[in-house]
């Protein structure tokens, strides 16, 4: 792990501030940033909300996996991802090759809070209750993110530059 190429990967639930703290991040260090979801919708020209319509989470899981690998190809980047990149696999075995892992954990009300106004999370889009299905997701995925990561920082709470400083002072020189 002492190798400086290595990137800096954001995983954790929807709403918990991987974009927003990988920005930053990726400033803080120098580095270029990336957001795997953001990539999909500029490579597909759709929203992701509309590759769930057509192709299914399926598909959309596909097309996820394709350009993490992508990302994971470029050195000494930060890549925020999307809330479920851990359910496959691949990606997970991808995760933990060449990177430095950190899981942004949260409470359910912050996620609650912080998806509320959102209109561009598909999973979220079709409940009838938003906090059993948040509820739910962690549950599934929580222990994936876990195996992923070198670093759990619990953001519940926290202003920007908190998290980034103890984001900055896990990363192994």
């Amino acid at each position: 792990m002492a190798n400086q190429a290595l990137n800096v990967v954001l995983v954790g639930p929807m709403g918990s501030g991987k974009t927003s703290v990988g920005r930053r991040l990726a400033c803080v260090l120098k580095r270029d940033f990336f957001d795997s979801d953001f990539e999909i919708v500029a490579r597909t020209g759709v929203a992701i909300d509309y590759i769930f319509d057509v192709e299914g989470e399926a598909g959309f899981r596909k097309r996820e996996t394709s350009m993490l690998s992508e990302l994971c190809e470029i050195s000494n980047i930060v890549i925020a991802t999307g809330g479920g990149i851990v359910i496959e696999q691949e990606n997970r075995e991808l995760l933990k090759r060449d990177s430095f892992v950190v899981y942004l954990s949260s409470s359910i009300e912050q996620l609650l809070i912080r998806t509320a106004r959102s209109k561009a999370r598909p999973l979220l889009e079709k409940s009838n209750n938003r906090k059993k299905t948040i509820r739910e997701l962690l549950e599934k995925r929580e222990p994936l993110y876990q195996e992923v990561a070198d670093t759990v920082i619990d953001v519940t709470g926290k202003k920007l530059y908190a998290i980034i400083n103890e984001i900055k002072k896990s990363i192994p020189k």
